[in-house]
């Protein structure tokens, strides 16, 4: 019994620690899953911190530090750190500054103190990384003891972000203030608006501009600068400004300090924070716009009165202005040029006029000319029309783009020229042909021209005198020929009086073949001095008879003009007497006189006018034949003196019963003529024709006329003259036969007239068919 209880014993014991065993086998698995799990649970911790994007770091209270590997590349230093000044740069490997990192102990020291937690950034030293640190107490089942943890936050791109930001924000305050100083200091009134209309901010120059008495009150107030125009305030255009999102200009007149002025209102949209305005003053320029319009009126009149052509293009090659002498010299009209042509437009119009010369490309001929409105210098021309005319071009391009065409006719100096050289020919040919010698010598004494007649009456060598000699050299060499030689000092003398005093000298030498010669040195205006030398040798005997005749001649001229003066005064004085007397006669001073006594003293009156007639003819004769007829030539319009004529003749012609007629064409036009002269040259000729032709008959006078002269022809059906009458009629006395010239006095003097105006007198007549007188006028 004892056995089978120990038995049972052993059994149940064996049987406790079985189950012991079993319980212990399963703890141990349990714990060892936990153990597992605990593992996995810390692997899976420890790799979630090694990839969350914040690293700690633990400060234990002695300040030494734990520190993650990973952080330790954040801080790009590659040394143990084990103390929080390790995390200074002094090192030169990665870090912070040394300021930050006692910075950031402070704060670490201030946490574990107080508990209170921090945030702070900074730069990691010799990389662009930043590193954000927030840093607090460190739970106890963490790190006991009172332990500091900091978080690091890779805040690279922020930080400088912020940091750029900053900047930014501090470079946009220092534009604004500037902007705001610059604002407030312009010139020109300037303000903003809010989105509703109202003034915000205003500057100076628009407080004065109102007479406000600072900023702040205009604002306040809502002081306008601009008036309300047409029913429009100035809030209202803003307001169209901001609607439309465009800028709003306009020209008004603002009253500032007392007066008007011209202002520019503008009003800018700046979208959602409002509408800023600026005024700028206009007056200057709109003063300086009509200064400038009065400027190129008056040009444009002075170009107008010039005698050249002037045609302006403006930048973009149109006609803007062309003058008087343009448009007649181009034959163009004002109405086509109003449409604002352009430079080729204009070319070929003046060459449809054939007033271009005559070229075989025209389009590139053209297209050259274009190139002058970029010219920078001025470029001039001398252009041949196909009419002969030549023209002077001058193309001056002005700073606009533009170009001003002056067109110089040419004509009359090219003709001129061309007469100079011919004259200089005609004198060569004319001092050559000369009996003459002549020498020209310049101021300073040297030969300058001489003519083959002075070389041969020195017997000079050509190439000698080509030298173009001194005098003194000159003299030297010829003196040999004179009779005298010493007195061949003479001529030195002479020309140096000319060129010197300006003075005229004569004399004569003797040569010592026996010729005998006079010379003249006379003074030239243009300073030289002409010597000229007259064989004299077999004129001196001519000479003498010449002069004794030229005394007899001179003494008769003047016996004529002696009797022609004193039959002047003698026949006046008493014809004076008898007009006077029979004037007071017909007046009634001696009593009434009968019909008959009143038809006689009508009858001396009569006569006397004729013969005061007769004596002016007479004397305007003597005058014209003396070359002393003065003409006074003025523009005369020939229908207008043709018509006064036969107004004053026409009731002569019809006492007369003279059919009078007057034919005057388009082209008499106008003559430079003595008006007076010509007028007494007519009545003369008309006079002549109305008291010859008789009764019943007609007198034509007809005008017509061309370019270079008028013509005046006076004609009738009367009776005529046969070839001796005409010979007469323009003589001023009676022929050998001693019969009265046909029309006494009067047609030699109207021959007289009209020749002394450079024309010419004609008559051509035959018995019983009448007469006709024709009379050409030159138009210069």
């Amino acid at each position: 019994m004892n056995g089978a209880f120990s038995t049972a014993m052993i059994g149940i014991v064996l049987g406790g620690w079985l189950l012991a065993g079993a319980w212990a086998l399963w703890s141990g698995l349990s714990l060892r899953r936990r153990a597992e799990d605990s593992l996995r649970q810390t692997a899976r911790l420890g790799r979630l911190i090694e990839t969350a994007p914040a690293i700690p770091l633990i400060v234990r209270l002695d300040g030494k530090v734990d520190t993650p590997e990973r952080l330790l590349g954040w801080l790009g230093i590659d040394r143990d750190i084990k103390h929080m000044s390790d995390l200074s740069s002094e090192a030169g490997e990665g870090g912070f500054m040394p300021g930050d990192v006692e910075r950031l102990a402070e704060q670490v020291r201030l946490a574990q103190r107080t508990g209170k937690s921090f945030e702070c950034s900074f730069a990691v030293e010799g990389s662009e990384r930043a590193l954000a640190i927030h840093g607090g107490l460190a739970d106890s089942q963490i790190y006991p003891n009172g332990a500091a943890l900091l978080w690091f936050f890779d805040r690279s791109q922020p930080f400088y972000e912020k940091a750029r930001l900053e900047d930014d924000a501090a470079a946009a305050r220092a534009a604004f203030t500037a902007l705001s100083g610059l604002i407030e200091a312009a010139p020109l009134p300037m303000w903003h608006r809010a989105p509703d209309g109202q003034l915000m901010l205003v500057n100076h120059a628009f407080v004065a501009a109102v007479a406000g008495a600072s900023a702040e009150e205009v604002v306040a107030a809502g002081t306008e600068l601009v008036e309300t125009v047409d029913g429009r305030s100035p809030g209202s255009i803003a307001q169209e400004a901001s609607d439309k999102r465009e800028t709003i200009s306009r020209e008004l007149s603002l009253t500032i300090d007392g007066h008007r002025r011209r202002m520019l209102v503008v009003d800018v949209p700046l979208g959602e924070t409002g509408v800023a305005g600026y005024a700028i003053e206009m007056q200057e320029l709109a003063d300086a716009r009509g200064e400038h319009r009065r400027f190129v009126s008056a040009q444009r009149d002075m170009l107008d009165a010039m005698s050249s052509a002037v045609v302006q293009f403006d930048g973009e090659g149109s006609a803007v202005f062309a003058n008087l002498p343009f448009r007649r010299m181009f034959e163009v009209e004002e109405a086509w040029l109003a449409d604002r042509p352009d430079f080729a437009r204009v070319l070929d119009r003046m060459r449809d006029a054939k007033k271009l010369p005559e070229v075989r490309d025209f389009a590139a001929w053209r297209s050259e000319r274009q190139g002058w409105f970029r010219s920078p210098e001025p470029v001039q021309e001398n252009w041949l029309l196909p009419d002969g005319t030549h023209l002077r071009v001058l193309a001056q391009p002005s700073p606009d783009g533009g170009l001003l065409l002056i067109f110089e006719d040419r004509t009359e100096q090219a003709r001129l020229a061309s007469s100079r050289d011919t004259l200089l020919r005609v004198r060569t040919a004319t001092l050559n042909n000369l009996f003459e010698g002549i020498a020209v010598f310049a101021s300073d004494g040297s030969l300058n021209l001489w003519n083959e007649r002075f070389a041969e009456i020195w017997e000079a060598d050509e190439k000698t005198l080509a030298g173009h000699p001194h005098i003194d050299k000159l003299i030297a060499s010829i003196a040999r020929r004179l009779a005298e030689p010493g007195k061949a000092a003479i001529m030195r003398e002479t020309v140096r009086a000319a060129t010197e005093n300006r003075a005229r000298r004569d004399g004569e030498m003797r040569f010592a073949d026996g010729r005998h010669f006079r010379f003249s040195t006379i003074p030239l205006p243009d300073g030289n001095a002409l010597f000229s030398m007259l064989d004299i040798s077999d004129s001196a005997r001519i000479e003498r008879a010449l002069r004794e005749r030229n005394e007899a001649l001179t003494e008769a001229d003047a016996i004529k003009g002696r009797f022609l003066a004193n039959m002047s005064y003698e026949f006046r004085t008493p014809l004076t007497s008898i007009q006077g007397f029979a004037e007071m006669l017909a007046a009634g001073l001696a009593g009434e006189l009968g019909e008959q006594a009143s038809d006689y003293v009508a009858a001396i009156l009569q006569s006397v006018q004729r013969l005061s007639g007769q004596i002016n003819t007479v004397l305007d004769l003597s005058q014209g034949e003396a070359g002393a007829l003065p003409i006074d030539k003025q523009p005369l319009k020939l229908s207008d003196a043709l018509d006064a004529l036969v107004k004053d003749h026409q009731a002569d012609a019809e006492a007369g019963k003279i059919d009078l007629r007057l034919d005057i064409r388009g082209t008499a036009g106008t003559i430079p003529a003595d008006p007076r002269r010509l007028r007494q040259a007519l009545d003369h000729v008309l006079g002549n024709a109305l008291a010859y032709v008789g009764e019943g008959a007609a007198v034509l006078i007809f005008a017509d006329g061309s370019k270079a002269k008028a013509r005046i022809v006076i004609s009738d059906n009367g009776p005529g003259m046969d070839a001796k009458a005409q010979g007469r009629a323009l003589d001023r006395f009676s022929g050998d036969d001693g019969a009265a010239a046909p029309g006494g006095l009067g047609l030699p003097l109207a021959r007289q007239l009209v020749e002394a105006h450079g024309g010419k007198l004609e008559l051509i007549s035959q018995a019983g068919e009448g007469t006709m007188i024709t009379i050409e006028l030159p138009r210069q």
